[in-house]
Order: C-alpha cells, then structure tokens, then sequence
C-alpha cells in the first residue's frame, strides 16, 4: 500500500500548498455526499417496518428524510467536482512547474545523459495530466473510507459477523495491488519504445522535417518503424493490462462469495423471527452498496497506485537532477598557478595578452573579489584545469581524460579535433554544465563547483550549434539573454544591432513586440540564418561576461556566413577581454577559422595532444598541421 498511500500524501500536502481553501470545501461537499449513502440504507429499513406496520405518519416523514438523504448523494458529488476540478488544474500547473525546475534546476546537464532519468522524465510527462483524476481518487477514498466505517457500524448492530463483510475487501485490494504492479513494469520496460514512437510521430507532424522524409520518400519507412514499435509495445503492455484484469476478477470473486454469506446469514434469522423485514432489506441495500464501494476503492487504488508510482518517479527524478556528477576521486593539491602547463602554451602568448590590454604586469590587474571566496568581477589568471576526466555513465568511457592544461585571462582559445574528439565535453565542461569525475576545474584559484559554478554561469555569453528558437515576442527572444534587460528597448536594439540582425526587426510586424514563429500564433516565419542571428543577439544582452563561447553554431554555414559570425563575435569577444579579462573559446571544423587564435587546443580520443597557437602547431608538423593541410587541399 506505499504506492496510494505516498500519493494520497503528496496529493494533499501539494492541494494544501496550492489552494487549501479550494481543497476544504471540496473536500466538506464530498463528504457530506458519502455520508448519505448508509443512512439511505438505514431509512429504507425503517420505511419498510414502518409501512408493514400501517404507520403511516412515520412512513412520511421517513420518505421525506430519505428523498433529502438522496438528493444530496446525487448532488453534492457535482458541487465538489466544481472545485476539485478548479483545484486539479492548479496541481498540474504545479507538478509542470516542478518538472521544469528538475529538468533546468540541476547544478549541470549530467543527468540528460542517464537513460534512467530520460525514461522516468518520458513517463512523468504522460502521466501529469492524470494529477486531476488522481485528486478526486483522493477525496473519493476518503469519502469511501468514512462510508465504510458507518456501514461497518450499521451492520455489527444487525449481526456482529456481518461487520466482516468489509474486511472480504482485503483481497481484492492486495491483488489490485498486485495487478499495477504488473502494468507499472510492463511500462518502464517499455519506455524507450514508448520514446520512440513519440519521436516519430513528431518527426510526420514537424513542418521542418516533413519537407525531408518527402523529399526523401522515407514516409514508408519511418511508419513501418512506427507501427512496428507501437505493435511490441501494445503487445507487451496487452499481456500485462489481460493479467492484471484476471487478478482483479479473482479478488472480486472472492468478494462475491462474501457477500452471499451475509445475505444467507440475514435470511435465516428473519426466518427464526430474529430479524424484521426491515433488517433484511436493510442487508440488501448496505450489502450493495458495500459491493460498490469495494469496486469504486479497487478502481480508485489503481488510479492511485499509479499515482504514488509518478510520485516515486518524481522524487527520484528531483534527487537524481540534484546529484548532477558522481563521487569525485581524490583531486590533487593544487600547487600555484604555473605560467606554462603541461603541454605548454609558449609565454610569449602571456607577453602578447599584457600587451594588447595594456595593463602591464599581470600583478598589476586589479580583482574585486566578492566576500566569501567567490568568483572575481574581472579574470586575473584564468582557467586550470587539473586531471580532469569526464564521464557520462559511471561505467561508460571518459569523454575527457586526465587533460591538464591552462587557458589564461583574456585569450582567445580554439578547441578542434576529429568527431567524437571530446570538443562539446570540454566546451560543457568549461560553461558549468558538468562537474568532472576526477581533477579539479578551477576559475582564478576558485574551484568551479556549488555557488561558484552558479556565479561563472552568469557571466557567460554562449551560442550553441544547437541554439534555441524561442517562439515568444522578438524582445522576449532576445531579452532572455539578459533578464535584467528585458524592457530595455535600447539593450534590446543594441544588441540585435551588433548580431546583424536588423532587418529581422523591420520583418516582424510589431517590432520588438511581435510574435516569432507559427506553432502558436500567427508569428513572422524566419530563415535558419536569422534565427541564429537572434541566438546571437541573445548572447550579446550579457553585460561582463567572463567566458564568451562559440560551440559550432556555423556548421551548417558556408565559409563566407562562418567568417561573417565569427567577426561578430570577435567584437563582444575584444570589449569582454578589455572590460573584465574574459576568456573566448570557441569550436569550429574550419582550421581556417581558428588560426587566428592565441591558443589552439587539440583534442584527440578525449586527451589534449598538442597545444600552441597556429604557427607553432604548424611548425610541431602534428595532427593540427596534418588535419590544417586536408582542408587546405580541399579549398583548392
């Protein structure tokens, strides 16, 4: 019984939170409904003796009463459903906003790379919107709680053994039970079936992706995939579901036999003259209504046995969000920050970073650094990373391996290597998005972790390859990237300004207040390109930032719209180094692109294999200069 019981809790305490007014007059009517039923048993008895007998005062007044008595049964179940139902919706409103704080709340992106955590968080979205249902399910049983106790009473007052009528409930309740369970299994194992068939039917309903699989002719395929994922997984869900309806009728079977005992019991001793007509028809009508109340609790367990299962799964998927990395091996001391890690960046990119800000000696930069050991306003040293190795899965492979290296303040770092490299891990690594399995990352001596990873967080400016496209009003779209700045018009037009992104602003009618997009108004439709160029507008709100970031957000351009971007970005990129020593870090396939770095990372199997800047990874004749000259070849 964990299962109901952990949602009836739950499903209170959160109506309690949400609306506890809402709650006390839903719960008042529904009670007051459920209360009437024995009574109308009671008062039937009674009307019955009382019309053998000839009293006819007696008969009408119990007519009365019972006339009253049901319509208040039938009635007050509708007033509360008026209410429950306002509070059902609130509920939702709630868990969706609780999904949205597991999904986003996490300290890093660790636990979107557990298939576990993926397929409790597929299964916990399908079953929100059954929070409505699930709340009356709650009321109902407690009503259906109270409605027993009376009957039970009523019952023991005819015969002290038919108050064991209710306990026959026992086992239909237990394999009830047993039958959930059945089904609950049946789901999970079928969940990434489940995610597929979703994905599929997204891809046919996706305006972007239906231009494709047409033009493909993958129609066919995709749903003869759809149709044979969907048929294995009714097939297995099919058996549990006809498994679970036999363990419902065995239990309902053994009720069935109860019941019949009580009314034998009853018959007998009206025959010894032990018991009026009254008694009986009394029997009767308590007798059905405790068969219905059995069936309603069994239904209702069901429904809240699968809700205390979302319960489980919403608990579990909050303390998974919570622990977004995996116990870290024991780190290394951390000795003062070098001038040169191993592998080295020659000192003369030091010398060159003082010269161009002109601030002479390094000691010289001033750092307001917060109280309580928190991040600096402006970088003085940089990035270290010290040992550091990255994994997805405590079992799988590292994406990053034992990489030790210095990025310091204010350079501009490019990050390449071949597919699968460990590029997009470094980068997420950099941005706070993962803390690292073993070694330490650490910003100007202040290890990146806890309310430092929140604060190096928000002095980022990033664009992702896969940056989002926000369907909100331009200013929301662009606004975003800097909430603070979300009603300033001239932020606003600044930045977009500096995206080149002005004459997304003369086609969307409305200007900063116009709707983006179609999928839920009829909103100005953008190209690719101009989408980005308001993900890069986004990224231009952040006043400061310490890290500017560019993880292949080009792949898809060609080389005259890559070098366009990147001299965008170069912009923000110089104003952030002067203005608070920030480091740039970007990714490209185009070794054109990154020549002009002051330190190239290169990335091979998860290691960092050679480090320098273009001219000295040139001169090394490694795999930068060997992967330089295949793309050199290829522009010929």
């Amino acid at each position: 019984m964990t299962g109901p019981l952990r949602a009836v809790r739950y499903l209170l305490a959160l109506a309690v939170r949400t609306d506890p007014a809402r709650l006390a007059v839903a719960g008042t009517l529904m009670l007051l409904g459920y209360l009437a039923t024995p009574f109308i048993g009671v008062l039937l008895g009674q009307l019955t003796d009382a019309a053998i007998a000839g009293a006819a005062g007696t008969t009408t007044w119990l007519a009365v009463a019972l006339a009253v008595l049901l319509v208040c049964e039938l009635m007050m179940g509708h007033f509360a459903h008026l209410y429950h139902h306002e509070l059902g919706e609130r509920q939702e409103s709630a868990i969706d906003r609780d999904l949205l704080d597991i999904a986003h709340g996490g300290a890093g992106l660790r636990h979107f790379d557990d298939p576990g955590f993926v397929d409790a968080l597929t299964l916990l979205r399908q079953d929100v919107h059954q929070t409505r249902p699930a709340l009356e399910a709650v009321l109902q049983l407690l009503g259906i709680g109270v409605q027993l106790t009376v009957t039970t009473i009523v019952l023991a007052f005819v015969d002290p053994w038919l108050a064991l009528l209710p306990a026959a409930a026992l086992p239909p309740v237990l394999l009830s039970r047993h039958a959930q369970d059945l089904v609950d299994r049946a789901r999970r194992s079928q969940a990434r079936r489940i995610r597929t068939t979703v994905h599929l039917m997204d891809l046919a309903a996706s305006a972007d992706a239906v231009k494709e699989i047409r033009l493909t002719g993958a129609d066919e395929f995709l749903l003869a995939r759809q149709d044979a994922d969907w048929a294995a997984t009714t097939s297995v869900l099919g058996r549990a579901h006809h498994a679970a309806a036999g363990l419902r009728a065995l239990g309902q079977v053994i009720f069935g036999c109860a019941y019949g005992g009580t009314l034998l019991i009853v018959v007998q001793r009206a025959e010894r003259g032990d018991a009026s007509i009254g008694d009986v028809v009394l029997l009767v009508t308590l007798a059905v209504q405790v068969s219905t109340q059995v069936a309603g609790a069994l239904g209702l367990l069901g429904t809240l046995q699968a809700a205390g299962h979302t319960v489980r799964r919403l608990d579990w998927l909050r303390r998974r969000a919570a622990v977004d990395s995996p116990p870290n091996a024991p780190t290394p001391t951390v000795p003062p920050m070098p001038t040169v890690p191993a592998p080295a960046a020659p000192a003369s990119i030091m010398r060159r970073l003082v010269a161009r800000r002109g601030t002479g000696p390094r000691t010289a930069v001033p750092a307001s650094r917060p109280p309580g050991g928190g991040l600096p306003d402006r970088l003085v040293t940089g990035v270290r990373l010290l040992g550091v190795t990255v994994r997805y899965a405590e079992n799988a492979a590292p994406a990053l391996r034992d990489v030790t290296l210095t990025i310091p303040a204010g350079a501009t770092v490019a990050v390449v290597g071949e597919n699968g490299a460990g590029k997009s891990t470094l980068v997420k690594l950099l941005c706070g998005f993962y803390q690292p399995s073993a070694g330490r990352l650490l910003v100007d001596d202040v290890e990146l972790t806890g309310a430092a990873a929140e604060q190096w967080r928000s002095r980022m400016s990033t664009l992702f390859q896969d940056f989002a496209r926000l369907q909100l009003t331009l200013r929301e779209n662009v606004g975003v990237g800097h909430l603070p700045s979300i009603g300033d018009d001239t932020a606003i037009s600044v930045a977009i300004s500096a995206a080149g992104a002005e004459a997304v602003t003369q086609r969307v009618p409305g200007g900063l207040d116009g709707l983006l997009g179609r999928d839920y108004g009829d909103g100005a439709e953008l190209s690719g390109g101009q989408w980005q160029r308001l993900g890069l507008a986004r990224a231009f709100m952040r006043p400061r930032p310490l890290l500017v970031a560019l993880d292949e957000p080009a792949a898809a351009l060609d080389a005259r719209a890559e070098h366009a971007l990147f001299q965008r970005f170069k912009r923000v990129a110089r104003s952030a180094r002067e203005e608070a020593g920030a480091v740039t870090l970007f990714v490209s396939h185009r070794l054109s692109t990154v020549r002009e770095a002051d330190l190239i990372i290169v990335l091979d199997h998860g290691r960092v294999v050679e480090l320098g800047d273009h001219g000295q990874l040139m001169a090394r004749d490694g795999l930068y200069a060997e992967l330089f000259r295949l793309q050199a070849r290829a522009y010929r």
